[in-house]
């Protein structure tokens, strides 16, 4: 069954804790655009409730034994006509893994009432818009900043480097911190937008206003703000290639 897209969105809520079930609905109740349609406090009756009531959106908790909202969002995938899916928990560092599973968003407990409004607008967004699954590339990423993961849309990033297990993504004159690996994010990001130039940065394409050769074989990749980036004799051939050399 298809809900019309000006309709309130049928809500299936999930955690494992009693309270938190009921802060939700509290919250929920609150929003207009928001239909409590069922709650569950595991996996397992999750996705049979999913299957029976159709819901728009689940919120999600990800952290439950047995079946984790992972596992449950996996599953709910597999629908035919899949419900949206916000991921509500107490740790942030399951984001990275959230953007595999094409999650709406990703919001951290104690949950506030205006972060959950705009978890919500983006659920309404993704009903009335055009379906980003299929996309092999990430568009998006979630980044912990105070309180809360911001959103920071892929093209933004001009430039990665990697520090230890974390990257860290440049957006203008800020840069974030992201738990993860930078050769996992380079399978993830858009060969034709992002390039990686040494074993510890990636740029994007349009960023780089130059090749300079060096001597000796050493080459540098200049920046639109005229810093000069050494380019690893790796990954030399491929950024060469941008140039037609």
């Amino acid at each position: 069954m298809n809900h019309r897209s000006d309709s309130p969105l049928r809500t299936l809520i999930v955690d494992d804790e009693p309270l938190a079930i009921e802060r939700m609905q509290v919250l929920c109740a609150e929003l207009d655009s928001l239909a409590v349609v069922g709650t569950a406090t595991d996996g397992e009756v999750a996705l049979r409730l999913a299957e029976k009531l159709n819901p728009d959106l689940l919120l999600l908790d990800m952290t439950m034994p047995g079946m984790d909202g992972m596992k449950v969002a996996r599953e709910i995938a597999k629908f035919d006509t899949p419900p949206a899916v916000i991921f509500v928990t107490a740790h942030e560092n399951f984001a990275v893994e959230a953007f595999d599973l094409d999650a709406v968003d990703y919001v951290l407990k104690p949950v506030a009432a205006d972060r959950l409004e705009r978890a919500i607008a983006r659920a309404q967004e993704r009903r009335s818009g055009p379906s980003k699954a299929g996309n092999r590339w990430l568009t998006e990423f979630w980044v912990p900043h105070r309180s809360e993961l911001l959103r920071i849309e892929a093209d933004s990033v001009h430039r990665v480097d990697a520090e230890r297990d974390y990257v860290r993504l440049y957006v203008g004159e800020t840069s974030y911190l992201l738990l993860q690996t930078i050769a996992g994010l380079e399978e993830r990001l858009d060969p034709a937008k992002f390039l990686r130039i040494h074993r510890s940065t990636i740029l994007r394409r349009d960023h780089i206003r130059g090749l300079r050769h060096e001597g000796l074989g050493v080459w540098s990749v200049e920046l639109e703000d005229g810093e000069a980036l050494r380019i690893g004799r790796t990954y030399l051939h491929k950024v060469k290639a941008i140039a037609g050399r």
